[in-house]
């Protein structure tokens, strides 16, 4: 393989490898590591521990939802499932322009059998449903800062539970889309058919499990904004929508280097965090103490899918 070959073949971690370290370069540069650090030394130890171990609990609740949503190829390969999403989550964060999503339905078909088209259909429901989650948690933020609050939470909990109105119409629904879309979303929509739950139970099984993980992360995320000195509540929530948010979309750095703080800064500006200069200088260091914090969980959860396997599987007894 000539140099020329190995550039070409390795391009994109290489380019990832390059994004970050620059992004830490710049860090040093602009605020120091000292000081960002700091951050977490002002929270402690105990609190930071408490953080990353909720984070991932949250893998533990997203590979429960997948074994659930493909019992017949994972029965009884939790620890394998687990392995798989997490490599999956950790290729989504690490490569760029959503590269890494493209890793479960080959992963999925090479260590379950799931055929490739399911695999992808089913991913694509799922992130429907991790979106709307998504929003419906951050939506708490909401909630917490609304004057009429009774009026926002009922509009909440309709939102939330759309998804279980819209299901039983799901014929229905995909039959008018069909007809009235254009052929090239036509194919969308047959996608997100296949890839549905054939009924009610299942469907409702991973829309609750849809809610606690994004519920419990988004509470995580937004109390960790909290302690690093984001105000208000809203802005909090607000944050921890605009990082997510940032990780989900098309456009996502290596690494999601720049991105994931600039979507928290911007997503605290708009649940109303003040724009002065101090102010957005704490929203800034913030932004990067918790961007720090979900790589780290992230790498724990890879860590932790990796070692697992080994302490759990069984010796075969010697003859």
């Amino acid at each position: 393989m000539t140099a020329r070959d190995w550039l070409l073949r390795n391009r994109i971690t290489l380019l990832t490898i390059a994004v970050v370290a620059l992004y830490a370069i710049f860090i040093e540069w602009f605020f120091g590591w000292s000081t960002i650090l700091a951050g977490w030394q002002a929270v402690g130890i105990w609190t930071i521990l408490l953080a990353l171990t909720l984070l991932v609990g949250t893998y533990f609740i997203r590979t429960h939802r997948m074994q659930d949503y493909f019992p017949r190829e994972t029965s009884g390969q939790f620890l394998k499932l687990f392995r798989v999403t997490q490599v999956h989550n950790l290729l989504n964060i690490m490569l760029p322009f959503r590269t890494g999503e493209t890793s479960f339905p080959l992963l999925m078909r090479s260590e379950f059998g799931v055929p490739l088209a399911h695999g992808t259909s089913a991913l694509l429901v799922l992130r429907l449903l991790d979106l709307h989650a998504l929003l419906a948690a951050a939506g708490l933020g909401l909630i917490a800062s609304a004057s009429r609050t009774y009026l926002v939470a009922a509009f909440w909990a309709v939102f939330l539970l759309l998804p279980l109105i819209l299901f039983p119409l799901k014929s229905r629904l995909i039959v008018a889309m069909r007809q009235r879309l254009p052929e090239r979303l036509a194919t969308l929509v047959d996608e997100i058919d296949d890839g549905l739950p054939r009924n009610v139970s299942a469907f409702t099984r991973a829309w609750m499990l849809t809610v606690l993980n994004w519920g419990v992360k988004v509470l995580v995320l937004a109390w960790v904004l909290g302690l690093m000195g984001v105000l208000p509540v809203a802005a909090t929530f607000g944050g921890a929508l605009g990082g997510e948010l940032s990780s989900v979309l098309p456009v996502h750095a290596p690494a999601g280097v720049g991105t994931y703080p600039a979507g928290i800064g911007a997503g605290a500006a708009a649940f109303g965090s003040a724009r002065d200069a101090a102010t957005l200088e704490l929203l800034a260091k913030a932004s990067i103490n918790t961007h720090l914090l979900m790589i780290v969980s992230a790498l724990l959860g890879t860590g932790l899918s990796l070692i697992l396997p080994s302490m759990f599987v069984r010796k075969s007894p010697s003859p």
